[in-house]
């Protein structure tokens, strides 16, 4: 019984361990500058992390101290946070499966398609409802204008490649030098429409207006450039995507190691009762 029970409190404690890395997913997801503009995404998996590290911190105390009906709460809602966060991992793959990017021709960088992302994601986070606020937001980082720190020559700006979705969109990394990206959705109108490039975020004389619905929203005014263009809004969830996949991967192998661990505790739970029956069956107890 003691020795199931030890066994127990310390796959509870790797339970607790394994809390660490799906807060701190959940963290890091909620501190990105597109999640903090986007706050339907942003705390879910930090709740999750944090209930499972109490839930683990009870089933330790509970196989510790030999409390039974503690290790069966902690079995009962370890059970249920596990599906929780399974219903998350395959409800984020599911709507950040589609990637609305292509290839620029000419160019060092991708741009956006609105369409090209899933349905849940362009109806519950760009959508007209919830664009207003969130361009306030872009808009408010005031970071468009930096680009001109960065690119000075056309050449420059045409063949950067180190670009992510987001800083395709419109938000400058101030986390190191090294993220200095080019930010063309919500800084620069679409290459299709043929404006020639002044600074990053001055341009002029369109040749094909036609080419995008996005040609006539650009506005050289810098509080409104593309901000309410629709190749702004595919940038910020190329950004959510990529971020949401990068999280999927540590949340997968935390969420399967999670699950040996429950697996196990289950195991010599049930085992250590079933020693307990038989311990009162030969002491003539039953």
């Amino acid at each position: 019984m003691a020795l199931a029970n030890n066994l127990t409190a310390i796959l509870n404690l790797l339970a607790l361990l394994c809390s660490i890395p799906i807060t701190a997913s959940g963290i890091w997801l909620a501190s990105k500058p597109d999640n903090e503009c986007v706050n339907l995404l942003r705390w879910p998996v930090v709740v999750l992390g944090v209930l499972i590290l109490l839930v683990s911190a009870c089933g330790f105390i509970g196989a510790y101290q030999y409390k039974e009906t503690l290790l069966a709460v902690y079995l009962c809602c370890m059970a249920i946070l596990i599906g929780l966060l399974l219903v998350v991992l395959i409800f984020a793959f599911v709507v950040t499966r589609p990637d609305g990017s292509y290839q620029v021709p000419g160019r060092g960088y991708k741009e956006y398609r609105l369409e090209g992302f899933s349905n849940w994601l362009r109806e519950n986070v760009v959508d007209s409802k919830n664009w207003g606020k969130i361009r306030a937001c872009l808009a408010d980082t005031n970071v468009c204008p930096k680009l001109s720190q960065r690119f000075i020559t056309a050449d420059q700006f045409f063949s950067s490649s180190s670009i992510t979705p987001l800083q395709a969109c419109s938000l400058f990394s101030f986390n190191s030098l090294l993220n200095l990206k080019l930010l063309s959705g919500c800084c620069k109108p679409p290459t299709a429409c043929g404006y020639n490039f002044v600074n990053p975020t001055l341009w002029q004389n369109p040749t094909n207006m036609a080419a995008d619905a996005d040609c006539y929203l650009w506005n050289n005014d810098q509080s409104q450039l593309c901000y309410n263009c629709n190749s702004c809004k595919a940038g910020l969830l190329g950004n959510l995507r990529k971020d949401w996949r990068k999280a999927n991967l540590i949340l997968i192998i935390t969420v399967v190691v999670l699950i040996c661990v429950y697996v196990i505790a289950c195991s010599a739970f049930r085992n250590a009762q079933t020693e307990d029956l038989f311990r009162k069956y030969k002491q003539g107890w039953v």
